[in-house]
């Protein structure tokens, strides 16, 4: 018997799985692993490591375990988050929060030493393999942000987009693609991550449209529900976006009404913060925010200057139009002022990070990012050695 198994805790739950990490960044890599570790249980325990174990064996962390902690709170599916959680995930643990099984995706990830992280939890039989979500992770985001590249910005829904998506022709627009509507519909589910939940609609500009991409809980948006709606680019999902969305939740909670959730496209965004900005393009911040336990719904490419055109357009009655403590060089929300619409949300713990305060983070550091990118190449070399060899111990079929 294994040290793992002899100290198993008899009342460890089947049902309550666990899954660990960095988390750092809130980006919907993240949410898809939490999402995919959520349909296999009815709770989820999320572990989070501690700022000087990643030091340690992956590099420096761009959030500080408070921050991640507040991100990993705000997924949907996330039951509880387990602070400085041990790098290499130990059965001990597991036991002490009654997790029988560990989640993580299908890639390999390894301590200082190149050693499996998680080679315990394959030989005790309590490893659950999901599919890792493609072409996002954290070493992706800081890259961008060092190469000052917009190769990731993805062009406005047209009226032409959204007819061709609608009449099952094939359209080239990324958002509206087979594969990225069905993580639409994954990412909108509800808490259980397998039942409809919020809505996700889409905006034309150019025809001053609004359509529903993914429906939502029917029960959720019912027509008495009045909406508290909110707007921005949400770059670099952070803390200071997520409690600003704990606060509105809290204030809608209380008026019995929704929270949606407008996001501004790439174009709209770059024109008015210019260098390489959005750090992630709409795909991947929508994404980000519809993970969000405080939300009921969002809207893809809202207009920058929201208008009472627009707000009617709304299936629910706009009852307020918030806006964070961020300052703005443009204040865009002029008409809205005018009807009287418009509300303040208000100082919160975290109301100073900003998308411009994380980049800084990593400029300042930027050395030491660097070498975490070099490093991260000497990792993937060694992890897939490991992988090699677990695929060619597998028994053929």
């Amino acid at each position: 018997m294994t040290t793992g198994e002899s100290q198993q805790d008899q009342s460890v739950l089947e049902t309550r799985i666990w899954i660990d990490g960095c988390f750092d960044f809130a980006h919907h890599g993240h949410a898809g692993a939490m999402l995919q570790a959520r349909q296999h249980g009815k709770e989820l325990y999320v572990g989070v490591h501690s700022d000087e174990e990643i030091l340690e064996n992956k590099g420096p962390v761009v959030m500080t375990l408070k921050e991640r902690i507040a991100a990993v709170d705000g997924c949907r599916w996330c039951t509880k988050s387990i602070p400085s959680a041990p790098y290499v995930t130990d059965p001990v643990v597991m036991n002490q929060n009654r997790c029988k099984y560990v989640v993580h995706g299908d890639d390999i990830t390894t301590d200082a030493n190149g050693e499996d992280c998680y080679k315990t939890m394959k030989d005790l039989r309590r490893f659950i393999v999901v599919k890792r979500t493609p072409n996002i992770s954290t070493t992706d985001l800081v890259g961008r942000m060092l190469l000052y590249s917009k190769e990731h910005h993805i062009p406005p829904i047209t009226s032409k987009d959204w007819d061709a998506y609608t009449s099952k022709k094939s359209t080239d627009h990324p958002i509206l693609g087979q594969d990225a509507v069905e993580r639409y519909k994954m990412y909108a589910t509800c808490e259980d991550g397998l039942h409809p939940g919020v809505a996700v609609f889409v905006y034309t500009k150019d025809q001053e449209q609004l359509h529903t991409l993914v429906s939502p809980d029917s029960n959720l948006w019912s027509a008495d529900k009045p909406v508290f709606y909110i707007d921005g680019g949400f770059d670099l999902f952070n803390p200071g976006h997520i409690t600003a969305l704990k606060v509105l939740r809290e204030k809608a909670d209380k008026a019995n009404a929704l929270v949606l959730v407008g996001l501004n496209d790439d174009s709209d965004v770059n024109r008015y913060k210019e260098l390489n900005y959005p750090i992630m393009n709409m795909f991947e911040r929508s994404l980000c925010v519809l993970q969000s336990k405080y939300i009921d719904g969002i809207v893809l490419g809202a207009p920058y200057a929201p208008t009472s055109k627009f707000i009617n357009l709304i299936p629910n009655k706009v009852l307020k139009v918030f806006h964070g403590p961020t300052p703005e060089d443009h204040d865009p929300y002029t008409e809205i002022k005018k009807v009287g619409l418009f509300e303040q949300l208000g100082p919160h713990e975290f109301d100073s990070i900003t998308t411009k305060d994380i980049v800084n983070r990593v400029l300042k550091n930027r050395e030491a990012y660097e070498e975490r990118q070099r490093r991260k190449g000497w990792k993937a070399e060694v992890e897939k050695k490991i992988k090699d060899t677990e695929e060619a111990q597998k028994p053929a079929n």
